[in-house]
């Protein structure tokens, strides 16, 4: 495939253009209060995989409106804290998956948590959170339900459940809670770029190819789904554009990435027909932590680097995080 974006010399200076709200600040701060009115009642129950290289525990912890949210966490077997732990959101569609599917940083020597993503989870990987808010009609999928206002956009919930999951691990025993790393890929990326903001005392922060930026550009360029579902829902509501992007605008990760603090390593795939490597540079570029660092993958589409991108975060986390 060829290159179809901007010229990299111009993707690393690219500024979006999407706007920022007044009360954006505002909006996630009533946001966060109203989530965190409800106990986080985090449970961990110990689950028998077969596995003998690490302990799993099955999670639970309340979310958005008290709502209960599901994960994973992984401990190295027989693990003595405090540990360094990595949070893990996940990509569209997917849900928390399987235990073995997650033995690379508890290999390493990382607690890990991985976060269910609500109402998703049979998309490519298994789910066990519902979703049990209500929406206005929506394009089937996630992106425009509850899009008609920031109170009720879905991604609201799903932020809000993606900070209390960082809360919830910094209260277990094994894990020392000024070493938490947040990451993810794609719309996990989108997660982790709202959570550096919103938590910006977290450790470090790795969003991979995130989605959920430069919402202005992303609905517009791109053919590809998930952002084609926002582009089907107002091809039919052809008077509700303005209304929308004032929502999309609450969301977007380039105004969370504006907001965070904490060291940041991004990846990039060059040929993403998804996340546009400009709304990716869009992110990036706005991010105000002084640490960053950009990983290219020259050739690559949504995938970005895939499986050989975890060495390269696990030797970035030992300057940031393990201070080895």
């Amino acid at each position: 495939m060829p290159y179809f974006d901007l010229p990299l010399p111009e993707l690393r200076t690219y500024v979006s253009a999407v706007a920022e709200p007044d009360d954006f600040d505002d909006f996630w701060a009533a946001t966060l209060s109203e989530t965190r009115s409800h106990e986080l009642a985090p449970v961990f129950s110990p689950v028998a995989t077969g596995l003998t290289t690490v302990e799993v525990f099955d999670v639970a912890f309340q979310g958005w409106g008290g709502q209960p949210v599901r994960g994973w966490f992984l401990v190295p077997a027989g693990a003595e804290g405090p540990l360094p732990c990595v949070v893990q959101y996940q990509g569209y569609g997917g849900g928390r998956g399987l235990p073995h599917q997650w033995l690379y940083w508890p290999s390493a020597g990382y607690a890990l948590l991985v976060m269910d993503t609500r109402g998703q989870g049979s998309g490519w990987s298994l789910g066990d959170t519902p979703d049990p808010e209500g929406s206005a009609p929506a394009h089937p999928g996630y992106m425009t339900r509850g899009i008609g206002d920031p109170a009720t956009y879905y991604y609201r919930r799903v932020f809000s459940d993606a900070v209390r999951a960082v809360e919830t691990v910094r209260q277990h025993p094994l894990v020392d809670p000024a070493k938490v790393a947040i990451t993810g890929g794609s719309q996990g990326g989108g997660i982790t770029l709202a959570v550096s903001a919103l938590l910006p005392d977290v450790a470090a922060a790795m969003p991979d190819v995130p989605f959920l930026s430069d919402f202005p550009r992303s609905i517009r360029v791109t053919g590809k789904d998930p952002y084609t579902e926002i582009a089907r829902y107002l091809k039919i509501r052809r008077t509700e554009v303005e209304r929308v992007e004032r929502t999309l605008s609450y969301f977007d990760g380039v105004n969370f990435a504006k907001r965070a603090a904490a060291p940041a390593l991004f990846s990039v795939g060059l040929m993403d027909e998804v996340c546009l490597p400009s709304t990716v540079y869009a992110a990036y570029n706005a991010y105000a932590g002084a640490a960053k660092h950009m990983e290219e993958y020259a050739f690559n589409d949504h995938e970005g680097g895939a499986d050989a991108h975890l060495p390269v975060q696990l030797a970035w986390l030992k300057t940031w995080v393990t201070g080895s």
